[in-house]
């Protein structure tokens, strides 16, 4: 039996491999080879694929999938912390996009209603191509990821009202009164619902499924709560992304969030494919070269009028220039829920096939350049950042700013063998609470609003800044510093913020937070003294527990891990790399911990003596374990009561033995 959609996967994969390969060999991103297999396999190239539909419902599947794992890493209280960015931020940029394109379109000569539409179509960015980057450049939670995800977020939801506008629009709505209301209660309700499983119903039915410890219920299970959510947004009339937006949601409320992350990457990376493969598709390629002119005009002009709104509305929400121009350049495009609301637009006769196939080929130009635009943002914002004013002027400006500092810090000169946190996520958060806790004399500096309304309510120092500019910089006393903590995600920005410090102080002894190890080296160059990767320290954790368990003494340990890290980690990361120490052998003889249940009355509420473990088993109780307390000063009156935990030591069979009479 031949299965033409089977067919049709196997030519698109067959034709994105090598183009992905080729496009890798050229470090050029794998998201315009798969454009280009688009475009080369759909009905304006040779024509390949028959089973256009089902290429479609793929791709749609990899937007649910990309949602989903977006909703993981954003827990409810995250999205709570950044509801003003999600409202205030989306509705400036989504309303005043809207206003300018119409505006345009109005002098262009389309009647209103189009214009409007045509507004709706340019508002949306693209959630799948940009989220996809901020993930691969590890700049989801930037100030400017933040802004964009948050801005995103916020697109997404109204897509289902711009949906319900858009046969209004077309005079063709009876009652729009009663469908916005109806819309509104929807809402309302599928929030409700989320609430309620996030809760109480989804961590209850992943802990039962976890203890099964069966890995494919589990990932079948994940797979439910996706498309369930999913289906059940789109029932009533909501959209099937933000559906599986709610659903990843709901998974990061409970302690599994991070495994479940991990189970459904591969199957986001595959589905994630056959969506830009699906929008090269729709692309004719005739109409493109014959209207080029036009295509690129528009497409400039869409990333000028996109950015700059964009950009306003970060600025509103009083980041830094910096995050300002970031957030301009990383939500210029056309995005794919503005396809849907086109194919809507051609149904209302709101669009001409005309306009339809110019909107198309902007919005793929628009988004093959995205990854080039992302990848040098940073470059690109330093340097307007630095030609954005005369240099007499911006010499003014810090002589303002400093009179300003110091009257805010009662002097800067105050500040001298003290400690500066550059960035408050968790781990400034952490070093902030020791720092106040030793007493240490330490300042703040952040730049994302919330967190420093939030820092401030708890009556930290904290001053609202860019570090990556040294002006910032100059007036926390740097050359006074003793110490500086950089823990914040953005690698660009530590980067900068670092050659920065060195320009002012060579004595401050500097730590940085990476999340990847392959980064210490090239910090360690800019001039960190010492760099704590995330993902060794976590390994460090683990196996100093392991060497405690087989009672290697403590003083071994911290000079084992004190090794580890004088060598900036270089004995984790090579194959061969060993350490000789001595461990504590004796055959024949293990530790073990047993919890004492209330079933077994002949030990609970008896002492040693009484419960004669060490007869009956052969084993010695070492230490018991009573909720936060340790007994260690054992005697033969000591009691064992329900819920202890108790160290013992004794020969394999022995433990076996004890351990399998606690169990039945």
């Amino acid at each position: 039996m031949e299965l033409p959609m089977l067919t049709d996967i196997v030519i698109i994969l067959g034709i994105s491999v090598p183009l992905i390969l080729l496009f890798q060999r050229f470090r050029l991103p794998s998201i315009l080879g798969l454009l280009l297999a688009g475009i080369i396999v759909g009905p304006s190239g040779l024509s390949l694929v028959h089973s256009v539909h089902d290429v479609e419902v793929m791709s749609e599947i990899g937007v649910i999938f990309l949602l989903f794992v977006i909703g993981i890493e954003f827990s409810l209280g995250q999205l709570a912390q950044i509801k003003r960015t999600v409202f205030v931020g989306g509705s400036v940029q989504m309303f005043l996009t809207i206003a300018v394109v119409t505006g345009i379109a109005v002098t262009w000569g389309l009647d209103i209603n189009k214009a409007i539409f045509m507004g709706f179509l340019f508002a949306l960015s693209s959630t799948a191509i940009v989220l996809k980057l901020l993930q691969e450049q590890g700049a989801v939670h930037t100030p400017h990821g933040r802004v964009a995800v948050a801005i995103l977020i916020f697109q997404d939801i109204m897509v289902v009202p711009l949906m319900l506008v858009t046969p209004m629009l077309a005079g063709q709505s009876e009652n729009w009164m009663l469908e916005v209301g109806i819309l509104l209660i929807k809402v309302l309700t599928v929030i409700a619902i989320t609430w309620v499983l996030a809760r109480y119903v989804v961590p209850f039915i992943l802990d039962r499924v976890v203890r099964t410890k069966n890995k494919e219920l589990f990932i079948l299970t994940l797979v439910v709560i996706c498309f369930a959510t999913a289906w059940m947004t789109s029932a009533v009339g909501l959209s099937l992304a933000l559906g599986a937006f709610f659903a990843g949601l709901i998974i990061s409320e409970s302690s599994y969030s991070h495994q479940a992350t991990a189970n459904i990457l591969p199957f986001r990376e595959i589905f994630i494919s056959f969506f830009f493969v699906s929008i090269g598709m729709l692309l004719d390629i005739g109409f493109f070269f014959t209207h080029i002119h036009w295509v690129i005009l528009l497409s400039v002009a869409t990333f000028m009028v996109k950015g700059i709104v964009s950009a306003i509305a970060a600025a509103i929400l009083r980041y830094p220039a910096r995050t300002v121009i970031l957030s301009g350049m990383t939500l210029f495009q056309v995005g794919e829920f503005a396809f849907v609301l086109s194919a809507a637009g051609l149904t209302y006769n709101l669009l001409s096939e005309e306009a339809y196939q110019l909107f198309l080929a902007v919005s793929i130009l628009t988004m093959a350049g995205t990854p080039f635009v992302m990848k040098y943002e940073v470059k690109i914002s330093d340097r307007i950042l630095r030609r954005a004013l005369p240099r007499t002027v911006r010499k003014r400006l810090d002589s303002i700013a400093k009179l300003k500092g110091a009257s805010e810090q009662k002097n800067g000169d105050e500040l001298k063998d003290h400690l500066i946190i550059i960035g408050y996520g968790i781990n400034g958060k952490n070093v902030a609470k020791a720092a106040r806790s030793a007493e240490i004399p330490y300042v703040i500096l952040e730049l994302d609003p919330d967190l420093l309304e939030e820092a401030k309510a708890d009556g930290q120092p904290i001053h609202f800044g860019d570090a990556t500019d040294n002006h910032t910089l100059s007036h926390f006393n740097l050359p006074f510093a003793r110490v500086i903590v950089i823990a914040i995600s953005d690698q660009e920005a530590t980067r900068k913020i670092l050659k920065n410090i060195r320009m002012f102080t060579e004595t401050a002894h500097v730590i940085v937070r990476t999340r990847h190890v392959k980064e210490i080296e090239q910090i360690v160059k800019l001039g960190a003294d010492e760099v704590i990767p995330e993902e060794f320290e976590t390994s460090i954790e683990i196996f100093t527990k392991v060497l405690r368990k087989y009672l290697i003494p403590t003083d071994e340990i911290e000079a084992f891990t004190n090794q580890i890290r004088s060598g900036n980690y270089q004995m984790l990361r090579s194959a061969g790399a060993m350490v000789n120490t001595n461990s504590l052998s004796i055959p024949e003889l293990e530790i073990a911990t047993l919890r004492v249940y209330q079933m077994k009355n002949d030990i609970v509420g008896k002492t040693l003596v009484e419960s004669n473990v060490r007869v009956r088993f052969g084993l010695n109780i070492l230490a018991i374990q009573r909720g936060n307390r340790y007994l260690t000063n054992l005697t033969p009156d000591t009691t064992i009561e329900q819920d202890d935990l108790l160290y013992v030591v004794g020969a394999p069979n022995q433990i076996a033995s004890i351990n399998q009479y606690f169990n039945y």
